[in-house]
């Protein structure tokens, strides 16, 4: 990977294709919430099957936890649609058979070229496309588990959400003085959070 793709670093505002041939933009996807990215080799690959099987049950977390979830592939857009069905996601996959990701980010897999994929990684974003962790995933043990993601969006939330503990005296006066901004959906309607889900 680059070596300025670290830790403390803002992600390009990619757009692609997502499984509908619908263009969008990472920012868009992620709104004001964390962002888990993984960047696959594809649908062909039974590491990416399996790891995407353990998303799923942590996708339904990240749902109630205002989190976000993308899968990105060199694999072209029917290949992105089976490959997001075959393993039950409901969570938006972006499809990039021309690899300009692959080829920005210099993570060729150069040791298959058959398939010419990406080295799999997997990014825990910030709001705002910041990185937060990455992970190299060319080794199935390399990839983060649900129990690693859990605790890096949790770290993700304290840093990120003014409410995280709404038990202290600052959040308390906060909210004496109406200051709804401080409090989730911050200066949005609930509705309006709704809307923005994919």
């Amino acid at each position: 990977m680059r070596p300025d793709i670290v830790p403390g670093a803002v992600l390009a505002d990619y757009e692609l294709s997502d499984h509908r041939g619908r263009r969008r933009r990472l920012s868009e996807l992620q709104g004001g919430d964390p962002l888990v990215l993984v960047l696959s080799r594809g649908g062909f690959c039974p590491k990416e099957r399996r790891q995407h099987e353990g998303l799923v049950l942590l996708h339904r977390e990240m749902q109630v936890g205002y989190c976000r979830l993308v899968t990105l592939s060199t694999d072209n857009l029917l290949e992105t649609h089976e490959f997001r069905s075959g393993v039950g996601a409901d969570w938006t996959f972006l499809s990039d058979p021309a690899r300009t990701v692959q080829k920005d980010l210099d993570i060729t897999e150069y040791t298959d070229p058959q398939h010419n994929p990406m080295i799999p990684h997997t990014l825990v974003l910030e709001p705002g496309l910041r990185i937060f962790k990455i992970y190299n995933g060319y080794w199935f043990f390399g990839r983060p588990t649900v129990e690693e993601l859990r605790l890096d969006l949790r770290a993700v939330l304290q840093r990120c959400r003014p409410d995280w503990d709404i038990g202290s005296a600052e959040q308390r006066a906060a909210w004496k003085k109406g200051d709804k901004a401080k409090f989730f959906p911050y200066g949005k309607t609930f509705a309006q959070t709704l809307t923005e889900d994919d």
